[in-house]
Protein backbone atom coordinates (compact mmCIF):
# COMPACT_ATOMS: atom_id res chain seq x y z
CA UNK A 1 0.00 0.00 0.00
CA UNK A 2 2.91 2.52 1.06
CA UNK A 3 4.26 1.35 -2.45
CA UNK A 4 1.71 2.26 -4.31
CA UNK A 5 1.36 5.68 -2.59
CA UNK A 6 4.00 6.73 -3.41
CA UNK A 7 3.99 5.72 -6.90
CA UNK A 8 1.16 7.62 -7.26
CA UNK A 9 2.36 10.60 -5.73
CA UNK A 10 5.29 10.86 -8.37
CA UNK A 11 2.92 10.00 -11.23
CA UNK A 12 1.17 13.71 -10.24
CA UNK A 13 4.12 15.33 -9.78
CA UNK A 14 5.60 14.13 -13.44
CA UNK A 15 2.44 14.25 -15.41
CA UNK A 16 2.72 16.04 -18.64
CA UNK A 17 6.03 17.55 -17.34
CA UNK A 18 8.64 18.31 -20.23
CA UNK A 19 12.30 18.14 -19.27
CA UNK A 20 13.02 21.83 -19.88
CA UNK A 21 10.08 23.06 -17.39
CA UNK A 22 10.76 23.92 -13.83
CA UNK A 23 8.58 21.98 -11.34
CA UNK A 24 5.66 23.33 -10.39
CA UNK A 25 6.04 24.38 -6.97
CA UNK A 26 2.20 24.89 -6.16
CA UNK A 27 1.41 21.34 -7.18
CA UNK A 28 4.23 20.12 -4.55
CA UNK A 29 2.92 22.33 -2.07
CA UNK A 30 -0.28 21.34 -1.84
CA UNK A 31 -0.17 17.68 -2.08
CA UNK A 32 2.31 17.55 0.91
CA UNK A 33 -0.12 20.06 2.52
CA UNK A 34 -3.08 17.55 1.65
CA UNK A 35 -0.67 15.15 3.11
CA UNK A 36 0.20 16.45 6.29
CA UNK A 37 -3.43 17.71 6.72
CA UNK A 38 -4.56 13.38 6.60
CA UNK A 39 -1.57 12.74 8.53
CA UNK A 40 -3.33 15.04 11.39
CA UNK A 41 -7.02 14.07 11.06
CA UNK A 42 -5.62 10.38 10.91
CA UNK A 43 -3.63 11.23 14.34
CA UNK A 44 -6.35 13.00 15.57
CA UNK A 45 -8.72 10.03 15.38
CA UNK A 46 -6.70 7.59 16.59
CA UNK A 47 -5.95 9.61 19.69
CA UNK A 48 -10.04 10.22 20.15
CA UNK A 49 -10.27 6.44 19.53
CA UNK A 50 -7.75 5.08 22.13
CA UNK A 51 -8.62 7.72 24.68
CA UNK A 52 -5.12 9.03 25.56
CA UNK A 53 -6.04 12.57 24.77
Amino acid sequence: MRRFAFKALFALLTFKRDDDDPPRWDRIVLIASTIVTIGLVALYAYGKASGRW
